[in-house]
């Protein structure tokens, strides 16, 4: 499962909050954008942090120099990650990550504009980086560059640090940043250019979280498995009648056809529970079974007799 980001780029203070605050409960990391974060100051910071505490907050510093003197006031206020330029000194770099280990946060090294981005990685692992942020620019994205290239150089490092990929993603591209090794994916104008933002989050972090149905969904389609199993003893205990036993035998499939395509649909553990309530009528289900086989055959025979004897 990946996490998904939601980055605010927006100058202005109280639109910021408001679109915050209809896109908070469908994302997992609020990103307060380099832009936001210049012109708004940490006041935005707090005002996030005391109406949003259930998500992780990222601020974009993107520092440059002073690393630990520049982070520390943002993870004070409520910063759960902040962001240093990977093409920082190496001593700015660790400063941030060392004030992020004295507050128990993240620090996240932002590879924009780094030359040899396998290099950089491998020298910020081994000093602690936390999170390694593939990102391509606005202006990157405007002349057509994508992530996915720089993604495939930093997983095929496997260094067990997070990897951070915001460059374009939409819903449509999702999976693809998703199953190439993201383990945190950021989107913004997907978001904020929506129509319906919240939607728009919902469908991203879908996707970002893997689709799954909860494992209790598989609990509504029950009552159609009951259902199904009572019709097939009701025409059973109707007796050998031909027309009854023929429309049993037609409707059961077509019932069972509709309950069993979205189970099979169901996820491993919704799964696991269905198993578990069949198992605990095994006897009646088999003696449905066998009611409506015999049932059905008895019915077969008859009609052919009855045919034979015209």
């Amino acid at each position: 499962m990946a996490q998904t980001q939601f980055a605010l780029d927006s100058l202005d203070f109280d639109a910021t909050v408001a679109l915050a605050t209809k896109v908070a409960p469908h994302i997992d990391i609020l990103e307060i954008g380099t832009p936001c974060i210049k012109h708004n100051g940490i006041k935005l910071l707090e005002t996030l942090r005391a109406k949003f505490p259930n998500n992780k907050i990222l601020v974009d510093l993107k520092t440059a120099d002073a690393g630990f003197y520049e982070a520390e006031p943002f993870f004070k206020a409520g910063a759960d990650i902040v962001t240093v330029l990977g093409t920082s000194d190496i001593g700015t770099i660790k400063g941030v990550i060392d004030v992020a280990n004295k507050y128990g946060k993240k620090a996240q090294v932002d590879l924009i504009n780094v030359a040899d981005k396998k290099a950089r990685t491998l020298e910020v692992i081994k000093i602690g980086a936390h999170i390694i942020g593939i990102h391509t620019g606005l202006d990157q994205q405007a002349a057509g560059q994508t992530p996915f290239s720089d993604l495939a150089t930093i997983v095929a490092l496997n260094t067990g640090a997070e990897i951070s990929v915001a460059g374009g993603v939409k819903s449509a591209t999702t999976q693809q940043v998703k199953d190439a090794g993201a383990t945190i994916i950021v989107a913004g104008a997907a978001i904020y250019g929506a129509a319906d933002p919240a939607a728009a989050a919902a469908e991203i972090t879908s996707i970002a979280h893997g689709g799954a149905a909860s494992a209790g969904g598989i609990k509504k389609f029950l009552p159609w498995i009951i259902g199904a199993a009572v019709l097939v003893l009701l025409f059973t205990l109707l007796g050998p009648k031909k027309e009854a036993v023929e429309q049993a035998a037609e409707a059961v499939p077509a019932a069972a056809s509709e309950i069993v395509a979205p189970a099979v649909e169901a996820t491993e553990a919704a799964a696991t529970e269905a198993a578990a309530a069949v198992e605990a009528a095994p006897a009646a289900v088999e003696a449905a079974g066998a009611a409506a086989g015999d049932a059905v055959s008895t019915a077969v025979d008859a009609a052919k007799a009855e045919e034979a004897a015209k």
